[in-house]
């Protein structure tokens, strides 16, 4: 019975935060949420790194075709100065400008974040914080393309990736915010905001490598579990990422906004 519960448990949460972790309503947000309500965790980092990998590949999956063509043509604009690879060039720039706040400020303040901020009632006034943002920018329609970027913008998208180190606050949902405040057109602030994931989250599995390998004494018993939880978040992420990019092509993010004023309200007053 205990290793049936652990299977759920394990494949519940993966499930959960791959689900979350595109939408803009904060997947760390709403693990909090669950361990609260449920008193369900999983201790250690481990299983974190684990579901993050798993969202990342779910997201290599979707935009591989731009990936694919932003590392060649940033290759052949390095080598060859070919005018028609600039553009994706600068795209790349302005995502590794764009990646640095959110590595430095994570160094610094990770310890202080998990320790002081991590609690159900900072998740309750930080998603009406998502909520406020999201319905600031739920009619705009931006400009700027691809190509209409500048180090400005791509610093501001940053620090407010920066921002979503703390639970609550959406990850895609402040990058949107910002892309879309800054005046970049909505397609182009959701393929910003998840090219800019790719840094991010790679930085975090790849520094978190020896927490994951050593990190777990009795793996063999979580071992079917962890691998359920890693699938069941690729499967999440990438099905919750394409239900995300057709609501916002519709321009629909105001139904995210009633949901985190929901949710926070709701965490505010019984949690």
């Amino acid at each position: 019975m205990n290793e049936f519960w652990l299977l759920i448990k394990y494949v519940v949460l993966g499930l959960l935060q791959g689900f979350t972790e595109p939408i803009p309503i904060s997947s760390s947000g709403h693990l909090v949420i669950v361990r609260e309500l449920f008193n369900v965790s999983i201790e250690g980092l481990s299983f974190e790194i684990m579901v993050n990998f798993g969202s990342l590949i779910a997201v290599l999956v979707i935009y591989r075709k731009d990936i694919y063509r932003l590392v060649e043509n940033t290759i052949r604009y390095i080598t060859t100065r070919a005018h028609d690879a600039k553009s994706d060039f600068q795209f790349v720039f302005y995502l590794v400008i764009a990646t640095i706040p959110t590595g430095i400020i994570g160094l610094l303040f990770e310890d202080y974040i998990e320790d002081k901020l991590s609690y159900v009632s900072v998740v309750g006034v930080t998603l009406l914080i998502t909520g406020a943002a999201l319905w600031i920018i739920r009619n705009l329609r931006g400009r700027k393309s691809d190509g209409g970027i500048t180090v400005r913008d791509a610093i501001i998208v940053g620090l407010a990736q920066s921002v979503a180190l703390v639970p609550g606050i959406s990850r895609s949902g402040a990058t949107i915010v910002a892309a879309m405040l800054v005046g970049m057109k909505t397609e182009t602030a959701l393929r910003f905001s998840f090219l800019l994931y790719i840094p991010v989250s790679l930085g975090i599995t790849v520094l978190s490598a020896g927490d994951l390998i050593g990190g777990q004494s009795d793996f063999s018993v979580v071992a079917i579990p962890a691998i359920l939880a890693f699938a069941a978040s690729i499967i999440a992420t990438y099905y919750s990422l394409r239900w995300f990019m057709n609501i916002m092509a519709k321009g629909n993010l105001k139904y995210f906004a009633y949901y985190c004023f929901a949710v926070g309200l709701l965490v505010i007053l019984f949690l």
